[in-house]
């Protein structure tokens, strides 16, 4: 009887606390809806002011922006042209995420508004597109085609496809050496950690990091607990992804997956003459990991994903969309999904975020030794910090939202093109990424092994346990030879 009276006032409890969480999340994000709306236009301003041109942003449909103007300049193959759209056409932006102009709010209607203008203007090259229209009506180009990432990029003022990256930081990210270290060098290649075997190695191991981090995440946790037997075996590569750590962060980037995979190759896989290779990658890097090893599948010697977000979409949904409720569920508790919230639904909040936190990433750097008096390395501070807006902006969307319609076909690709060992690590207590979804990865690749962490978290399951964890890593990697 008293159990019975146990369980239901333990159930009474939860019921209260969803219903008050609900009630709570509810009104906090109406008032972030509201600053977000008066943020941008804030932003614009100072922008205006301080860098003499407006930014794009992403608070109206940019699909709706670029169809309404009625022509769209398209390069493909080194040859531009001006083709005419109708109201029937239809255009796909691959690569480039719906989540990052479609996310519903209170004040997404009303920041519409601004864009009533856009809608009403045509482009000056009349003739030009008279006659790309005369070319539509013909049949020799069609009402519906597909854009890439470099049609997005000419849209954004980017008119020579063979133009270099900008380098210059934007006045609410930090310049210091250590973020723009990169800028002073010709080298367009990622800032990566070499450690293991010089000479005579056997294999080479790439290290992949997740969301707001950088190769410290390994070089400070395992690397240093790797056994001698292990560093004269295997050479080992930690990056750090673009646009965070000490890599390049090109303001103009829109940093979809074939730009972070594609500087991957060159500055691991084609600098060090990498030819067959173990992965190793942690949340956000695990999508990464996947499109390498579907990439190279004859190269892939071992995979080992930990907590990979994989949530399948449900029948009638569209997965980027699910994908960002999943991750992003706008919710106060947990503070690490208010967190993935904030970053995730608010362009212009997260970027006060970022201007408060990156820009200033030394002062806290600062502050967290002098209070802790060095007895804790700031390692994960660090790459909390070392990135920009756009960079954090694009690569969350891009990334972990926009490869939600094709992860599954990645897992498909591992099941029935490569052989090698997958194992996926997860912690028990992980509130961002759920444990379910590394089962989800074993429904779609059933030999891939599943090890559930008790107790540890999303963060923990490497930095609270690296010794044990460098021995697992090693045990898999012998195993694999």
């Amino acid at each position: 009887m008293m159990a019975a009276l146990k369980e239901n006032a333990r159930s009474s409890l939860i019921l209260a606390g969803r219903v008050m969480n609900e009630a709570i999340s509810f009104l906090v994000f109406i008032i972030l809806d509201i600053l977000d709306f008066i943020l941008c236009y804030t932003y614009k301003v100072i922008d205006f002011i301080i860098e003499a041109e407006w930014k794009p942003c992403y608070c109206s449909s940019i699909k709706e922006a670029i169809t309404s103007s009625g022509s769209i300049l398209v390069s493909e193959r080194g040859e531009s042209k001006i083709v005419c759209l109708t109201s029937s056409s239809q255009l796909h932006l691959e690569e480039i995420s719906d989540t990052l102009y479609s996310r519903p709010s209170l004040m997404a209607e009303v920041s519409k508004l601004t864009v009533n203008e856009l809608k009403r203007r045509k482009f000056d090259n009349a003739g030009v597109i008279q006659q790309s229209c005369e070319r539509l009506k013909n049949g020799s180009v069609r009402s519906t085609f597909t854009v890439n990432s470099t049609i997005v990029e000419m849209l954004q003022g980017k008119m020579d496809g063979q133009k270099s990256h900008d380098v210059t930081p934007r006045w609410s990210d930090c310049d210091c050496s250590t973020c723009n270290s990169w800028s002073s060098s010709c080298i367009d290649s990622l800032f990566v950690r070499v450690d293991g075997a010089k000479a005579n190695f056997v294999e080479d191991v790439i290290f992949i990091h997740g969301f707001i981090s950088s190769s410290t995440f390994w070089t400070e946790t395992l690397f240093p607990n790797f056994s001698k037997a292990a560093k004269s075996k295997y050479r080992l590569f930690a990056v750090d992804l673009l646009g965070f750590g000490r890599s390049p962060k090109p303001s103009d980037s829109l940093y979809t997956i074939r730009e972070h995979l594609e500087m991957i190759e060159k500055s691991v896989l084609e600098a060090h003459k990498v030819k067959s290779f173990h992965i190793v990658a942690h949340s956000l890097g695990c999508i990464l990991a996947l499109a390498l090893a579907v990439k190279y599948p004859g190269s892939v010697k071992s995979l080992t994903l930990i907590a990979p977000p994989y949530f399948p979409t449900p029948k009638g949904e569209q997965a980027t969309q699910h994908m960002m409720r999943r991750i992003a569920p706008r919710r106060v508790w947990p503070p690490i999904a208010f967190g993935a919230s904030i970053a995730c639904w608010y362009e212009h909040i997260s970027r006060s975020v970022c201007l408060v936190i990156c820009k200033n990433h030394r002062l806290w750097d600062f502050l967290t030794k002098l209070i802790t008096r060095n007895r804790i390395k700031t390692y994960l501070i660090e790459g909390f910090c070392c990135h920009t807006h756009n960079a954090a902006w694009h690569t969350l969307h891009n990334i972990i939202c926009g490869t939600a319609g094709k992860i599954e076909g990645y897992l498909d690709m591992v099941r029935n093109k490569l052989k090698c060992e997958v194992t996926v690590f997860h912690g028990e207590d992980d509130e961002l990424i759920p444990v379910e979804c590394s089962y989800n990865v074993q429904s779609r690749i059933p030999r891939a092994h599943v090890k559930v962490v008790q107790k540890e978290d999303h963060i923990t399951i490497v930095v609270r346990r690296q010794k044990s964890f460098a021995r697992e890593l090693e045990q898999i990697w012998n195993n694999s030879t």
